[in-house]
């Protein structure tokens, strides 16, 4: 085959490639601003899909009119050169991302998503030029161009197949999504230098400085951070989440993606948090007789983060066995690290929730769900199939507790988990956190009271925990019937979330 031959195959890999790289990039670039939302992701996919359109129909027009190699390669080095400035000249436009965020501004989060994802276009667009003009440039008979044509794009695919998976799984973990995005850039302009070099000789030059201009950007950026944050100590990118650490006066918090919410607390000096952890450490006493300290066998924690539950519980209720289940590795460690993570009480299992309970058949006392892809609560954790995995690991007095958003008048998810439980649970009750948008929705595996938690109050030693109790006594709030159960082939939590999101950013409440 000759080289040329081979040149345009590569090319054709690599436009696949990358396209689908930028895609993945891209969406951990919005998460840290915009979180994990699938409204981003379907925003996200849909303009990739609209601009990759528009780039099959102009790259055919384009060929048939201008059917030269070196055109090709002009349009893939701009689009190298594009996919290379895109982090960094995305950034003061995720910076307004931040302030609609904290703002609750509307008009500014819309338009900050808009810009970012225009940011996209054009490089993406003139990826999508790729294949038909290699299509033009192949085809030499008629009687071959069915061949031709799946030849091309089943090479396109197949680089699309490796842009998916070696962002995600390879390169945004171990180098970070700017220089992932710098790194498929630079392949991309090198392959097509190669092809300018090839077609144009010197006229190439102007091309070349693209790859230093790239460079310089990434090197001059290389030691700042991805989003600056008053008290930041730590920062760093997993396959799941991108993380901070903040450090205010004595206490540290974990931040996940977008940053808008703690996701854990640490103070050495202090147990209590004034967050829904505090009230994780109420839900054994709605029970009758209630669990006394020496009585509490075994806590699950679905959603460990760096440790706040289990930190607390070891502090009130001794060395207790707890099982810390926890998806994210670099969140353990981050744990292990900056907050202090480190009760022998404590076994960590990296696994997913509902999975480390199909596998594991040890009973607990106490489960707490406390596990968020935000704004999300993982569906598949709200379930009733899920609900009855977790009964089944409940012992014959055990206690289960999930944390759920709300707003201060859109309790809808609230109520439909509180359904869902009731199809499992004889007791539901719902704990409204003050001062913020969180309720624990608690259900027992025995038939209780209410009534039970408030005698079980002259059974609390400890002052924080009476406190918390008193505070719970008062946050109750009553649950209406409903007729709502998720089920694992019907659980819209995504579309109650954002509507909740919406009505809120929309009407303030």
């Amino acid at each position: 085959m000759k080289a040329g031959k081979v040149l345009l195959l590569l090319t054709v890999f690599i436009s696949g490639m990358t396209a689908l790289a930028v895609e993945i990039s891209a969406s951990r670039l919005l998460e840290t601003f915009f979180g994990a939302s699938n409204i981003v992701w379907a925003s996200l996919i849909g303009m990739t899909l609209i601009y990759l359109s528009i780039g099959y129909y102009l790259g055919g027009r384009i060929a048939d009119r201008f059917p030269k190699e070196s055109i090709l390669y002009q349009i893939t080095a701009w689009a190298g050169f594009g996919v290379g400035i895109m982090p960094f000249i995305s950034k003061p436009v995720l910076g307004y991302a931040a302030q609609s965020f904290a703002t609750y501004s509307l008009g500014l989060l819309l338009g900050s998503l808009v810009g970012v994802i225009l940011l996209f276009s054009l490089p993406i667009t003139l990826l999508g030029c790729v294949s038909p003009f290699a299509i033009r440039l192949s085809v030499r008979d008629l009687g071959s161009t069915g061949n031709v044509v799946g030849g091309i794009y089943a090479l396109s695919t197949i680089g699309s197949i490796f842009g998916t998976f070696a962002p995600a799984l390879i390169f945004i973990p171990n180098i970070g999504t700017r220089n992932t995005f710098v790194l498929f850039s630079l392949v991309l302009l090198f392959i097509s230098l190669l092809g300018l070099f090839r077609t144009l000789g010197w006229g190439a030059v102007f091309y070349a400085l693209m790859l230093p201009a790239i460079l310089a950007l990434a090197f001059v950026s290389a030691r700042g951070v991805i989003r600056p944050a008053e008290g930041l100590i730590y920062e760093d990118e997993s396959p799941y989440n991108y993380i901070q650490v903040i450090e205010r006066g004595d206490t540290r918090y974990l931040l996940l993606n977008e940053g808008q919410a703690v996701q854990s607390v640490y103070n050495p000096n202090k147990i209590r948090t004034f967050g829904a952890w505090d009230y994780f450490l109420i839900i054994p006493f709605f029970n009758d007789p209630p669990y006394l300290s020496e009585d509490l066998d075994g806590l699950c924690i679905i959603g460990l983060g760096a440790g706040t539950i289990s930190k607390q519980y070891t502090s009130i209720f001794g060395p207790i066995p707890i099982d810390g289940i926890e998806i994210d590795p670099k969140i353990v460690a981050v744990g292990r690290d900056f907050f202090e993570m480190n009760e022998p009480n404590l076994n960590v299992v990296i696994q997913d929730g509902r999975l480390f309970l199909t596998l594991n058949e040890r009973k607990y006392d106490v489960i707490a769900i406390d596990a968020y892809r935000l704004p999300y609560i993982p569906f598949h954790l709200t379930t009733r199939e899920f609900f009855l995995q977790v009964r089944e690991r409940l012992s014959h007095e055990g206690v289960v507790a999930i944390n759920v958003g709300r707003t201060d008048t859109d309790y809808r998810l609230v109520e439909a988990l509180a359904g869902t439980m009731r199809s499992v649970f004889p007791s539901v009750y719902c704990i409204d956190v003050p001062d913020t948008f969180n309720s624990l929705v608690v259900a027992t595996i025995q038939p209780t009271k209410e009534e039970n938690l408030k005698a079980n109050m002259e059974w609390m030693t400890h002052p924080i925990l009476l406190d918390v109790a008193k505070k719970t006594w008062e946050n109750l709030r009553p649950i209406p019937e409903t007729d709502v159960v998720f089920t694992d082939d019907l659980a819209p939590v995504e579309q109650l979330t954002n509507s909740m999101i919406f009505r809120y950013l929309l009407k303030g409440e």
